[in-house]
Formats: structure tokens, C-alpha cells, sequence
């Protein structure tokens, strides 16, 4: 029989999300593993698919049932264990897979988990080829395999350390330079995939990492997410360890925020601006980001004579657009960085690596390379609002609200040139939710953007 896609499943280019038990059971997750190895069988991509997952405690049971779809239909399943999403992803671009399946939820709480495809050259599906693979999959039988040519299930344990060694050999990082600052690293994994490749890498940059959280048994002690709002317990550790920074990943280790050395969370919105400085100090050239993006990142492309395109939101969205830019550098705003040079992937490990080798670069502390640019307030909230109405929103969102730009391919952001202000309002691809993002010189002014928008939103419904 075909997939039935139950309410509360919400389904993006981001994977197939939702609360462990209801809707997301052991059962679905065989029945999306199934339908996306046969798809790939199918469309002539091979029948070896490897599987990752973080360290939430459905992990173990989804990535198991996930196994079992995918022999149903005849694949050999590779077992990563425990690893980042960006290893699954290096793993599947750098060998011969057809394709790959992370386990993971990414920030979002706890009682949430997803399964997130990969393609074979290690990215996310982009929207169409998703919608390939809905056709596929809800219309459709799903060809189950005979007894005698089901597929295997081996382990390969050594993923990380290839993505370790990976990151290790970029040409771009000094390594001698950034190994002779001896910095002081404050670290906190969450209680995620981070201290199967966080550690190893700032131990092989020769930092001192003082770290929190880093037992992998995915019950997170705060909200997994590493917004600035988050980071108390990571502050208070790099001043009492009087270190030189602090670095906080998400659960699958995609995402990386910053603390600097006076215990001040910078979050995560600087971490694609600073990381970038070290790409395009050597190779100017095009940085692609979202549209929900701090403007920091434009400050950085123009003085290193670079330019910006933006994107919709989503990994993917943005890492098709670097490819037809043939960009240098990309990510989000959420703290995800893409280095293409290694893959199309936002990857955690990658961004560290460019924080450190722009702090060398500048010879300065954290916050004197972060003041080195213009200061913004980034203010973003998210509220329930029944999506029907969102064509209606928007329309009085720019009546209302005017603005000299105004981009509708991802929802509805306007800006202020004058002002350097922007608003970006858009549907979520991971939760139920509608998200308001503002940007503004100062905090007053990015928050009455948000509030007048969440009155306009009122006014709607």
C-alpha cells in the first residue's frame, strides 16, 4: 500500500518532523524508509544508503525501523551510529551511497525527532525532487523485496574521524597559526552529537576546551536551540574559566553560536558574518545566505569586495543557490555555515574552524573581531497563525508597513534602506508556527517592527 502522511507531520525540505509517539512512530519512520529507498532504486541511484542519528533517546528506536524499511526494499543499510548531520552528509557525498537518512530533530525539543534524506551527492532533497518523491511515495506501491534479496545492515564507526580529518586539511585554515594561540575554548554539546566531533577538532586545533553537556544521551539540560536566550550556563563557564570564547552547538552539531571572552552571548547570528571574513579575506568572491539573515553579512562581503545573493530559507535553498553562483562561502543566519570547499552542508565544525582562523587573522579577541563591524539588534519571535490566511497577511503587511524592498520568494520580507531595517515573515519548515523576524541599528527598533507586525497579523484573523 502507499504512505498516508498523518496530521501534525510537518514535511519541508527540512525531513519529516513531528512529536515522538503521535505522529511520528516506529511504523511511519519504516514507511518513509521503505518509500525513499525504493524511490531511489527507482529513479537509478543505487540501493546502499547509510544512516546517522543524534543522541535523542528515540533515535536508537526510529533509525532501527528506518533500517528496516530500507531492507524491506532490497537496500544495504550502512550504520554511522551516533554522528552530526553534516558527517552523514559528508559521508554520502564522498562515497559511493545512493543516498542517506539522518535521525534528528535538529533544535527542536526533546520529544521531537525527524528523518531528514539525503541525495548522493550529500545534500538535502530540494523541493523538487521532494515532490518527486511525495508523488512517489503517497500514490504509489511500495515494492517490497523477496526473502532471498533483502538488504543488509553493517556499521562503520569511523565517520567522524574522516569528517575530522576532512576539516583538518582545508587549505584554507593555517593550522600552525591557529595551534600556536593555545586558545581557551568553552564548549557546550547539549547533550548531542557535538563531543563526537567538536572535541577531537578543537584538541586538534590546539585549544584547551573546557566542555559542558557532552554525555550523548539526548536529555538536554535547556532548550536545544543555541540562541543567545539559551546560553546562560555556557557564559558563566568561559568566565570561570577565564576563556578566550565559548562555542554551542544544536543536537545534530549543524548550528554554532558564539560567546565572547567577557561571558557575553553574541549568539548565533554573527557566526556566518565572522566565519565568512576568513573565506573571502583569501577568495573574494559570492556569499549566498538566507533572507532571514543578519545584514552583518553584507558589512563583511563589502569590504573584502564580495557580494551577497539571498536565498528562501532552508539548507538546501540556499546550497542550490551557491551552486549556481559558484559561491565561496553560504549558511543561515541560525548559524549554519556552508563551505563548499568540503561540501554543500551547513556543518558546525567547519564554522569553529573559520572562527578560530579569523580570530588569528585578526590577531584580536572575539568581541574586538565581532566590534570591528556595524552593530545590529536581530529580534525574532514566532506565534500560531492558520496559514490560509497568510496570502491576506502579507498584503497588509506591505500596505502597512511599505518599505523600499520588498521580496516575496520565501513569505514576505520588507526593508528600510534608510533605516537599515528589515522584517521577514514566513511560514516554518520545522514547526507549526508562523516566524517574525526583525532586524534594526538598535533593539527598540527592531522590537517595534515585531510588534507592529504581530497588530497587523490580529487584524487579519
Amino acid at each position: 500500500m502507499s504512505l498516508t502522511i498523518p496530521d501534525g507531520l510537518v514535511v519541508s525540505v527540512s525531513g519529516f518532523r513531528g512529536r515522538v509517539g503521535d505522529p511520528l512512530t516506529p511504523e511511519l519512520a519504516c514507511a518513509l524508509a521503505a518509500a525513499f529507498g525504493a524511490f531511489l532504486k527507482r529513479t537509478g541511484k543505487g540501493s546502499e544508503l547509510l544512516i546517522g542519528r543524534d543522541t535523542r533517546t528515540s533515535g536508537g528506536m526510529l533509525a532501527g525501523a528506518a533500517a528496516a524499511g530500507l531492507t524491506s526494499v532490497g537496500c544495504d543499510v550502512v550504520d554511522l551510529g551516533i554522528v552530526a548531520t553534516p558527517t552523514l552528509m559528508l559521508a554520502v557525498g564522498k562515497g559511493d551511497a545512493a543516498g542517506g537518512i539522518e535521525v534528528t530533530a535538529s533544535h527542536n525539543p526533546a520529544e521531537w525527532n525527524a528523518l531528514k534524506f539525503a541525495t548522493p551527492e550529500g545534500t538535502f532533497l530540494d523541493a523538487d525532487t521532494m515532490q518527486d518523491f511525495l508523488d512517489f511515495a503517497l500514490k504509489e506501491e511500495v515494492p517490497r523485496a523477496p526473502w532471498n534479496e533483502l538488504g543488509d545492515v553493517s556499521e562503520d564507526g569511523g565517520a567522524s574521524e574522516r569528517h575530522l580529518q576532512a576539516v583538518l586539511a582545508l587549505p584554507l585554515l593555517d593550522l600552525d597559526a591557529v595551534r600556536s594561540q593555545r586558545l581557551t575554548v568553552a564548549l557546550d554539546c547539549v547533550r548531542g552529537a557535538g563531543a563526537a566531533l567538536m572535541l577531537p577538532l578543537l584538541e586538534a586545533l590546539g585549544c584547551r576546551v573546557a566542555a559542558i553537556n557532552t554525555e550523548m544521551d539526548g536529555h538536554f539540560p535547556r532548550d536545544p536551540e543555541p540562541t543567545a536566550d539559551n546560553l546562560a550556563e555556557l557564559c558563566e563557564l568561559v568566565c570561570t574559566e577565564g576563556a578566550d570564547l565559548g562555542l554551542a552547538v544544536d543536537p545534530d552539531v549543524d548550528r554554532l553560536s558564539l560567546v565572547n571572552e567577557k561571558g557575553e552571548a553574541l549568539g548565533e547570528d554573527l557566526t556566518l558574518a565572522l566565519a565568512a571574513a576568513a573565506v573571502l579575506r583569501r577568495t573574494p568572491g559570492t556569499l549566498v545566505t538566507n533572507l532571514s539573515t543578519s545584514q552583518s553579512v553584507e558589512d563583511v562581503a563589502n569590504a573584502h569586495e564580495s557580494s551577497v545573493v539571498r536565498a528562501p530559507v532552508g539548507e538546501i535553498n540556499v546550497a542550490r543557490r551557491m551552486q549556481a553562483e559558484g559561491a565561496v562561502i553560504g549558511g543561515e543566519g541560525n548559524g549554519g555555515v556552508i563551505l563548499p570547499e568540503l561540501h554543500h552542508t551547513r556543518d558546525a565544525a567547519v564554522a569553529a574552524a573559520l572562527i578560530l582562523q579569523n580570530l588569528v587573522d585578526e590577531g584580536s579577541s572575539l568581541s574586538e573581531a565581532a566590534g570591528r563591524w556595524p552593530s545590529y539588534a536581530i529580534v525574532k519571535n514566532k506565534i500560531s497563525f492558520p496559514r490560509e490566511s497568510l496570502p491576506d497577511a502579507y498584503g497588509a503587511l506591505e500596505e502597512d508597513l511599505g518599505g523600499d524592498g520588498v521580496d516575496r520568494t520565501d513569505g514576505l520580507r520588507l526593508s528600510w534602506s534608510v533605516s537599515q531595517s528589515w522584517l521577514h515573515v514566513r511560514p516554518s519548515g520545522t514547526e507549526p508556527v508562523v516566524r517574525l523576524i526583525a532586524e534594526a541599528p538598535h533593539r527598540s527598533a527592531a522590537e517595534e517592527l515585531i510588534e507592529r507586525a504581530e497588530r497587523i497579523l490580529e487584524g487579519v484573523i
